[in-house]
């Protein structure tokens, strides 16, 4: 292996521009290829990173050719997830998926496989998992000071962008979900979904009904613990709130409050007797505590974590295929539920 990965990133969209960024300022990457169907988004990152314009290609077969090619960062839509990452496995290449890994849960399965059997590194682009708000919250929630957990809830909202591969569901939820996993150290194991279709009515093999911009999301966990999540691509009031709520106090990540994104606040009810077999509940005292971060660009940790696991040969755990695979099972079976207006038990993925 030469001493810098030679990597190649697949999709120059919004997202696959943050990937060449972070890839071209990182000492253990060199940047060989950049694939786009589009050459205007090509044009745009060779002007603004001042590339040769010999690393642009149309053509991502050829590319995935090409022998000095080690890494690849795939950054197109969803539905091409599948044969551009089995593609990029049995060339040999270790693989960073942006999410989700694909739109089928047993093709998410055959992916996972198929790297074990390669002997390469697929791990997807789950980014919250690697941001400092999210693994102080997951040392809050498991630390017990929270005290019983009750419930949790979430809104995840915007005005756009809206998308055309996607629903709102699939855009969206995908974010909270993994967040809730990994602060509870669980996945659901009951889902349901209701939502509504505005703008994109015609059907689709996902999405018989038209793509959700509006979606209501509820999870059960094993222990009992329920979560609520509110998703909305059509809404002007942006939110980016999570919370874990206890018998002690409520863990509360804004997003949006980028000066203190992670806090706690303290409070709960002081039974007061009244009568026999009556009670007043009255307030305690309330604090709210900000909690100190680690600084650091999560998508910068998501490429350290890739990079490594290659070069020491350590196999990704936080965010690794597997981990991507059972949050498409999650959200095939929340599809299943908004789509025939039911509750669905979760079947495990192996």
């Amino acid at each position: 292996m030469a001493d810098k990965i030679q990597i190649a990133i697949l999709g120059a969209g919004r997202w696959g521009t943050h990937l060449v960024r972070n890839f071209l300022e990182h000492p253990q990457a060199e940047v060989v290829a950049i694939v786009d169907p589009n050459p205007e988004r090509l044009a745009a990152l060779q002007q603004r990173h001042a590339l040769d314009p010999q690393i642009f290609s149309t053509d991502w077969a050829a590319v995935l050719e090409r022998p000095e090619v080690e890494a690849v960062a795939i950054a197109t839509p969803a539905v091409t997830h599948y044969p551009l990452i089995e593609t990029a496995l049995k060339s040999g290449c270790h693989v960073l998926a942006e999410k989700p890994l694909t739109l089928d849960p047993q093709e998410a399965r055959k992916l996972c496989q198929l790297a074990e059997q390669q002997q390469r590194h697929l791990l997807v682009d789950h980014t919250y998992l690697f941001h400092p708000a999210v693994a102080r919250g997951r040392e809050v929630v498991q630390s017990g000071d929270l005290g019983e957990l009750r419930y949790g809830y979430a809104a995840r909202t915007h005005l756009g962008p809206v998308r055309q591969d996607v629903d709102a569901l699939w855009d969206l939820a995908i974010h909270d979900i993994v967040i809730f996993n990994h602060w509870l150290q669980a996945e659901p194991i009951r889902v349901e979904a209701t939502g509504q279709v505005w703008l994109q009515q015609h059907p689709l093999p996902l999405n018989p009904q038209g793509l959700a911009d509006l979606v209501w999301v509820k999870l059960t966990y094993p222990s009992g613990f329920q979560a609520a999540i509110h998703l909305c691509w059509l809404n002007p009031d942006k939110q980016r709130r999570l919370c874990v709520a206890g018998s002690q106090g409520t863990l509360i990540f804004d997003e949006l409050r980028a000066e203190a994104p992670l806090s706690i606040q303290y409070g709960q009810f002081d039974p007061q007797p009244l009568a026999e077999g009556q009670s007043r509940f009255v307030p305690m005292a309330e604090r709210r505590e900000v909690l100190t971060l680690e600084a650091g660009e999560p998508l910068r940790r998501v490429c350290d974590r890739f990079l490594h696991c290659i070069t020491t040969q350590t196999a990704p755990s936080l965010s690794s295929g597997w981990v991507g695979a059972k949050l498409v099972n999650i959200l095939a079976a929340l599809t299943q539920s908004l789509n025939q207006g039911k509750p669905i038990d979760i079947q495990e993925l192996t």
